[in-house]
């Protein structure tokens, strides 16, 4: 099978501070992925905030370059494509953001979000034929033509703005969708419409979605794979049952039971690991950065980082408490999986 598109070992480091004064922050180290071109698949990303999940995102969708590591779209580096090349992979490669009305120039009605990429990529002759292009697209997110184009965004409600950026991507015709907190800004009450949407796309039209997010519950309802980002660091990575229903890695479990459950006798966040003011400001710079939160902790986990441990042909954790089994490497992974390779 042939990758669609690829990650190796992806490092962005970010500069700040005075001449000086710099400062290095790691946002994402070594970094690893693979989508196929046969297998449509969504893949969750997951972490808590400052994790490294939107710089990923930026650097999939060659917005930023990465400090090291490649970014390859069907074999071809994107820092070496010509323009036709950049071109096609602009319009395969969509994204949908987090914030479903900062997207919307307010003096424009929501019909140029859709009409600028047909005209864009000329993927229509005739005004007839934009029209057709759009509004098949606007229903196939669930809106009414007549309920939605005309209008302005602030006349739309949040869940509607998502959905018409859906279609903006959908009328592109892409082959992958990065979808950045999606649903993070919208209602309750919407966010399985919106998800539903995003799984008709895979179903119906074989598209694979990369789904960013923080919200471990939507990633199990929707995603197929999931890999968990700590700190910029893979942690755990496979199938999504395995790793929601049975952890391995420390940060791992204490995601899971950080979700609060719908039991009025059962204590939330009881199973938490707090940091102290101390372990806050002595972050290991060598060993696992998980270290001073974990439970597990051994005098190794300061010393090096762990790399990824195959703990089972559909799982890998990189964890020094499975230390026994085979280290793997990132093309020796599920396909379609997201992966890390050894750190050390």
């Amino acid at each position: 099978m042939t990758s669609l598109l690829e990650a190796h070992g992806l490092t962005k480091e970010f500069t700040t501070g005075s001449f000086f004064l710099r400062k290095k922050t790691v946002a994402l180290e070594n970094f690893g992925m693979a989508i196929l071109a046969e297998k449509p698949t969504i893949i969750a990303v997951a972490g808590e905030s400052g994790s490294g999940k939107t710089t990923l995102a930026r650097l999939l969708l060659g917005m930023i370059r990465p400090t090291e590591g490649e970014i390859l779209y069907q074999g071809k580096s994107l820092t070496q494509m010509s323009g036709s090349e950049w071109r096609i992979f602009r319009r395969e490669v969509q994204a949908i953001f987090q914030d479903p009305f900062e997207v919307y120039n307010p003096f424009y009605k929501v019909d140029h979000v859709l009409t600028t990429p047909v005209a864009k990529f000329h993927l229509a002759d005739s005004k007839t034929a934009t029209r057709e292009l759009i509004e098949s697209a606007v229903r196939a997110v669930g809106l009414r033509p007549e309920e939605t184009l005309g209008r302005y965004p602030h006349q739309l409600s949040g869940g509607q703005r998502q959905r018409v950026m859906i279609a903006r991507a959908l009328v592109l015709k892409p082959r992958i969708i990065l979808a950045d907190e999606p649903v993070s800004m919208v209602d309750a009450s919407l966010r399985a419409t919106i998800l539903e949407s995003l799984l008709k796309l895979k179903r119906e039209r074989g598209i694979s979605i990369l789904y960013i997010t923080h919200d471990l519950t939507t990633a199990y309802q929707l995603s197929d794979k999931i890999t968990v980002l700590y700190q910029g660091r893979v942690v755990e990575v496979g199938d999504v049952d395995l790793v929601i229903k049975q952890p391995k890695h420390p940060y791992t479990q204490l995601l899971v039971n950080s979700i609060p459950l719908p039991n009025p006798k059962s204590r939330w966040g009881g199973g938490a690991i707090t940091q102290t003011t101390e372990e806050q400001v002595s972050r290991p710079n060598q060993g696992c950065r998980f270290a001073n939160r974990c439970p597990s902790r051994m005098p190794k986990c300061l010393e090096s980082s762990p790399p990824l441990f195959r703990i089972d042909p559909n799982r890998g954790a990189a964890c020094w408490l499975y230390s026994q089994l085979p280290a793997t490497e990132p093309d020796k992974m599920l396909e379609s999986t997201p992966v890390s390779g050894s750190t050390n």
